[in-house]
């Protein structure tokens, strides 16, 4: 076949190929958060094997954030869910007694955040959700 100036011959081009390096760090990084969201599950009182069950996770991360279990309906609608999952880690991280950059860090760069809330010193203080707030 001819290839004409850039193009390129696709029946001929072989597949990209990952390096067993990159999927090794992929599956550490993976166990890395199952076994740090095991541990705040565990922390909040709850089962800790929830942490692996698709839509159950949602649910129990609802009931330690304090918020209505019918609140994972709100997380399948596409969009919203994005809004009902800043507002549910922002809820979890003061559930443990830490701020909203907390909740910003477990948003955006989850594979630390989480780790240092399960592994770390934070305890859970119960559902921050319809908990008052403190006086100043």
């Amino acid at each position: 076949m001819n290839v004409i100036l850039a193009q390129t011959d696709f029946e001929t081009s072989a597949p990209p190929h990952i390096s067993p390096v990159v999927w090794i760090c992929y599956f550490a990084v993976i166990i890395l958060l199952i076994a740090a969201m095991w541990k705040v599950f565990s922390k909040a009182g709850h089962p800790g094997w929830a942490c692996i069950i698709p839509i159950y996770n949602l649910y129990i991360m609802c009931k330690i954030a304090g918020r209505p279990g019918w609140w994972v309906l709100l997380m399948l609608i596409p969009f919203v869910n994005f809004i009902i999952a800043i507002i549910l880690l922002v809820d979890i991280s003061k559930s443990f007694g830490k701020g909203v950059g907390f909740a910003l860090g477990l948003l955006f760069l989850g594979f630390i955040f989480w780790p240092i809330l399960g592994f770390g010193s934070a305890q859970y203080q119960g559902p921050s959700a319809g908990r008052a707030p403190a006086a100043a």
